[in-house]
């Protein structure tokens, strides 16, 4: 497929999502731009949460997203900043397949920038707006009850009482998908979104290894489990030159930026996520150590 030229789908279109019929609302024509295929893979997941996460939750974010592509998931969000470009990087990270449903028209993605060139490219952009139509605020309520028709599951990951999440949430529910939320800091704002949703009967998850037979891809659980876990002592890129900079060192968060010049948040992510794998501790005062060598 071209993927600069946007393609238009109704119901009768063999490509288009039988799912999307049952919808309120169905729309009576997608567009779509890119790797079309990817309307025909199956589980498709949705990740979704608020536009200023923690370090902490976009680490989950990517985390979640890495794990289930990995073991065959298509992962769908909405391109926004936060939890949803998280989550997309997360699965083109590993070479899994991607869909964003936006809230304008597919030649018009917003944010635009790398990531929705990327998406174009090696996954899968979506709309049922006009090619042309710009972003609009009352869009995004609207797309969110396409991403919840196209999954099977929806995992909620940090979002505030009040969050487009949870709109995203409520969809799924009326259509019978199952809810999954991360839980989060009882006083951090971004968790209240994900506790209202526990309190209100959503499941609650931990890790992304939990869904891999909920949603049949236990056969690839091994695998998966191998990424989430990847040795200390075969990092790659980023990953390769923090715990470089930490051999023999306990260093604090400002010592790391000054030696690896990286971005700050990204560092912090990255730090996050080498928590998660006991690549790195952190110590009081928050001064980091490299863990195994």
């Amino acid at each position: 497929m071209d993927t600069d030229r946007p393609l238009l789908l109704d119901p009768k279109s063999p490509s288009y999502p039988a799912e999307l019929t049952g919808i309120p609302s169905p729309p009576d024509e997608i567009f779509v731009r890119g790797r079309l295929e990817l309307l025909s893979r199956s589980p498709r997941v949705a990740i979704v949460g608020t536009r200023a996460p923690t370090p902490y939750g976009e680490s989950q974010g990517r985390h979640f997203a890495r794990v289930l592509a990995s073991a065959g998931a298509v992962i769908v969000s909405g391109l926004a900043r936060g939890i949803d470009e998280a989550a997309h990087r997360g699965a083109l990270d590993v070479g899994g397949g991607t869909i964003a449903v936006l809230g304008s028209g597919v030649d018009r993605p917003w944010p635009d920038g790398d990531l929705a060139r990327r998406m174009a490219r090696e996954g899968l952009l979506l709309s049922e707006f006009a090619p042309g139509e710009g972003p609009r605020r009352h869009h995004f309520p609207l797309r969110n009850r396409i991403i919840a028709g196209l999954s099977r599951a929806v995992i909620v990951i940090e979002a505030a009482h009040a969050s487009g999440s949870l709109i995203t949430a409520r969809w799924a529910i009326d259509q019978g998908i199952e809810v999954y939320a991360l839980p989060g800091r009882v006083d951090h704002p971004m968790a209240r979104g994900c506790h209202r949703l526990l309190r209100e009967g959503a499941a609650l998850v931990e890790s992304p290894e939990e869904l891999l037979v909920e949603l049949g891809l236990e056969a690839a659980a091994q695998r998966a489990a191998g990424l989430a876990a990847a040795p200390p002592d075969q990092p790659q890129g980023l990953d390769r030159t923090l715990l470089g900079a930490l051999v023999g060192e306990t260093l604090s968060l400002d010592e790391l930026i000054a030696r690896v010049q990286a971005p700050p948040t990204e560092i912090l992510s990255l730090l996050a996520e080498l928590e998660l794998r006991g690549s790195v501790a952190r110590s009081p005062g928050g001064l980091y150590r490299r863990v195994g060598g």
